[in-house]
């Protein structure tokens, strides 16, 4: 039988984390299942859904946890796979945020979101600077579900008006998988 399990690795960026991380994984016959995984600053981050034989899975466990002893920080949480079933029937939906970069725009979508009970499957922020002035440029891709209760026209509307008052804009259409 298989278990699952989330994990975040994150260290000093430098060549070769993501080989070292998966070859401990190999070394106990489990497998990624899903990842993302980023340079942030000078950190290198990764959170991976893994799978392993039960029989293997506590031998794995502590063995990501020894990374800390290679100036990694871990952190391990048993999970299930299936739990995306209570989503079944929701609308998956992109959410696109682009405009000036400024405090509280995350917030502010967020919040939004979370008043419309929408979940958020991932998110994807970025400043980067304007082509032209340089100016700090913010941007944000989501992947939300949206209960299927929810009228849609007026939940975009109010995501749209939300944006207006942080001086973003926004735009959310279906999203197909």
């Amino acid at each position: 039988m298989q278990k699952y399990l989330v994990m975040t690795v994150s260290g000093n960026d430098r060549p070769g984390i993501v080989e070292h991380v998966t070859k401990l994984l190999l070394d106990y016959q489990s497998n990624v299942e899903a990842s993302r995984m980023a340079r942030l600053g000078g950190e290198f981050v990764m959170l991976m859904l893994v799978s392993a034989d039960e029989s293997k899975f506590e031998d794995l466990r502590e063995a990501i946890r020894q990374l800390r002893e290679q100036d990694f920080r871990v952190t391990t949480r048993a999970t299930e796979r299936g739990y995306s079933v209570k989503y079944a029937g929701w609308i998956p939906y992109e959410i696109t945020v682009r405009g000036a970069d400024h405090e509280g725009i995350v917030h502010q979508v967020t919040r939004h979101l979370a008043k419309g009970k929408a979940n958020i499957e991932s998110m994807d922020t970025e400043v980067v600077q304007a082509p032209m002035s340089g100016a700090p440029l913010f941007t944000m891709t989501a992947i939300v579900l949206v209960p299927p209760e929810t009228n849609i026209k007026t939940w975009r509307e109010a995501l749209v008006l939300a944006g207006d008052e942080r001086g973003v804009d926004i735009e959310a259409s279906p999203y197909v998988r």
